[in-house]
């Protein structure tokens, strides 16, 4: 017996009434980040993508894609999935059809930053054909346990992919 399990998925856009059913990515604070995101989608700056399972129609992981980030290229950012479901190619899912939505913007460049103390994202990224042009600092307001918000600050490789072969 295979502890392999199939689910059928689809990648929509995300939108304001699936933002309930996403707690699983991060705190209020990212929520509200997220909603703000969706606005920008709806001005046409970026676009927000979700993986749902195919019956149920909800969020197991979402992704960003912002436009105006990088000169020719789009930035695919605020990449998450739904813990218990990681490893399980919802985020290959994901980068893919954020390509295609890139490419469907006549763009042929994909960015992306991961930070240093993530390697297994940058596997994951690495294995989809990015590679690394920069190393700079980071930094974005958290949401502590307690409510209060603090600064984090990183350090994040940004990689890059050609998206015309």
């Amino acid at each position: 017996m295979s502890g392999e399990v199939k689910l059928p998925i689809h990648v929509r856009d995300l939108k304001h009434a699936d933002l309930p059913h996403i707690a699983w990515s991060g705190s209020a604070l990212h929520l509200l980040v997220v909603e703000n995101e969706l606005d920008r989608a709806s001005a046409g700056m970026a676009d927000y993508l979700a993986v749902c399972a195919a019956k149920s129609d909800l969020p197991l992981a979402i992704g960003g894609i912002d436009y105006e980030l990088a000169p020719g290229a789009g930035s695919i950012h605020q990449l998450a999935t739904m813990p218990a479901l990681q490893s399980c190619g919802l985020g290959t899912a994901l980068i893919e059809a954020a390509e295609d939505r890139i490419r469907r913007r006549g763009l042929f460049r994909a960015e992306l930053g991961v930070e240093q103390e993530n390697p297994r994202a940058r596997a994951l990224y690495e294995r989809l054909g990015y590679a690394v042009f920069d190393v700079r600092p980071d930094s974005w307001d958290e949401e502590a346990p307690d409510g209060t918000i603090q600064r984090y600050e990183t350090v994040c490789a940004i990689m890059a992919k050609d998206l015309r072969g």
